[in-house]
């Protein structure tokens, strides 16, 4: 089960943070809660440190989601990463595209 919080960082910016998996099995879901919080402000950091599980479905709502705010001129931030969303990130080789520092924890990279 995923499960989403979002925080009122601003009158302008918020934060949605998703707990859980992005895969195949929610992929209806998490699309319906990323495009709403992309159309619900100008700013959205999309904390994802809590994700469990992301599969190549879930990879392509981050994609959609990025895309989405484009179009809308908006900004979309990815302001964490845990290992399963920065494991899909590096292995379709698309960190530029979302253009988010990928923050590694302290130990990790030794």
């Amino acid at each position: 089960m995923t499960e989403f919080a979002t925080q009122t960082l601003t009158d302008r910016a918020c934060r949605l943070i998703v707990d859980g998996d992005m895969t195949i099995y929610n992929a209806l879901e998490v699309k319906q809660q990323l495009v709403a919080a992309v159309r619900a402000t100008a700013l959205l950091e999309l904390d994802l440190s809590h994700v469990s599980e992301m599969d190549t479905a879930g990879f392509q709502l981050l994609i959609m989601a990025k895309q989405e705010s484009q179009r809308l001129d908006r900004t979309l931030r990815i302001t964490a990463h845990s290992d399963p969303v920065r494991e899909i990130i590096e292995f379709y080789n698309m960190g530029a595209f979302f253009g988010d520092p990928v923050v590694i924890p302290a130990g990790e990279g030794a």
